[in-house]
């Protein structure tokens, strides 16, 4: 079996791509290896095939005895190493969740429903750095996959909603402190019969604006408010993450589907968990909405289509209702009265799973059996 070192494991990307691996029994069919930045000696997790102790993350030695890493610690730490073990001619594989590798002329964005052909095609030519996509683009590409497959977009419009999970685990748990912030900064006005609602409006407002609110890692408040812009700022009024639709759509599509442009802005909300993206799409020539809806719900095994309608919306199409799963749900589907051929989309998936680990998981699996 295959020696597979895994790096990262206990951030909320690896957690969660441990975890469905123990669901599939994945570590049935390899030799695993957990390494660490920070507690080399001590007890690897009590999974099945795993070495018992934890390994320096940072021995380019003991890592070149893998024949597959994969890692979920970050750009960082995928800058010092991946090149030093570049440079000791290790000739394993080499899985990344963080972005650094994505537009490297080495590595594959990997995506396997969409992109599937090109991972083989890239095996076959000895390619062997596989890099998880962008999560917006990931679960974007996942819900209009079926319009890709017939060439019918011309380009899309993405406007996110992105949830706090996004960010990072402390910032997860700053929005969850900045809502018992607000309330406690009110109870005392909730807590009437004959509350007043503007004054609790204030109370709330000033405690956004105090100097003791904690906002520590989003800088602002994120809970009762939002943030419309995510990672650097490239100039020109640009962000990073929409700098990735762009490229990182086009890398996926580029063996196997027509180009499209993709472009909008991209929004932090006080969500917990799981991306939400608003789409204007143009259509290349006009299709009847009982079309597209049969192409969007048969593309994959994962979309959800969901019905047009205010009851079905509200219950199926947000963050709550697909967190924790591996659905992908689409709806809001309508032809927008801007000019022909011009439809509007929601979607919604869990930028954790479809959006991170399951990418990462499937590739592991795929470069497991091909020897077999």
């Amino acid at each position: 079996m295959k020696k597979v070192g895994f790096v990262g494991w206990r951030g909320m990307v690896g957690s969660v791509l441990v975890d469905r691996m123990k669901e599939e029994n994945d570590f049935n069919n390899i030799n695993s290896f957990f390494f660490t930045t920070s507690q080399v000696g001590m007890m690897a997790p009590k999974i099945s095939n795993v070495d018992n102790v934890l390994l320096d993350a940072y021995s380019v030695k003991a890592l070149s005895k893998m024949d597959i890493i994969l890692s979920c610690q970050g750009g960082d730490y995928t800058e010092k190493v991946y090149l030093a073990l570049k440079k000791e001619n290790w000739e394993g594989h080499w899985i990344d969740a963080a972005s650094s590798l994505r537009m490297a002329d080495e590595s594959v964005i990997v995506l396997d429903p969409i992109n599937e052909s090109t991972i083989n095609n890239a095996l076959n030519n000895g390619i062997k750095t596989w890099v998880g996509g962008n999560c917006t683009v990931s679960l974007m590409l996942l819900a209009i996959h079926g319009l890709l497959k017939v060439g019918a977009i011309e380009w899309v419009s993405s406007m996110t909603y992105q949830a706090a999970s996004g960010a990072g685990a402390n910032n997860m748990k700053e929005l969850l402190v900045q809502m018992g912030e607000l309330y406690s900064s009110a109870e005392s006005e909730i807590k009437k019969t004959n509350f007043s609602i503007l004054n609790i409006d204030k109370m709330a407002l000033n405690k956004m604006h105090s100097s003791d609110f904690s906002k520590e890692n989003f800088q602002v408040p994120l809970a009762g408010n939002l943030i419309p812009w995510i990672d650097q700022d490239l100039g020109e009024g640009l962000s990073k993450e929409e700098w990735k639709g762009q490229l990182e759509t086009n890398k996926i599509l580029m063996n196997d589907y027509e180009k499209i442009h993709v472009d909008g802005l991209c929004t932090r909300i006080g969500s917990m968990r799981s991306h939400s993206q608003a789409l204007t799409i143009k259509l290349k020539k006009h299709y009847e909405l009982t079309e597209i809806n049969d192409l969007i719900k048969s593309a994959n095994n994962w979309v959800k289509l969901v019905p047009n309608k205010k009851e079905s919306t509200i219950h199926n199409l947000t963050p709550a209702a697909v967190s924790g799963s591996l659905d992908i749900a689409i709806g809001r589907i309508r032809r927008l009265a801007l000019g022909d051929n011009l439809i509007s989309a929601f979607t919604v998936g869990d930028q954790l799973l479809w959006g991170a680990a399951e990418p990462l998981r499937r590739m592991l699996q795929i470069l497991i059996n091909k020897d077999k």
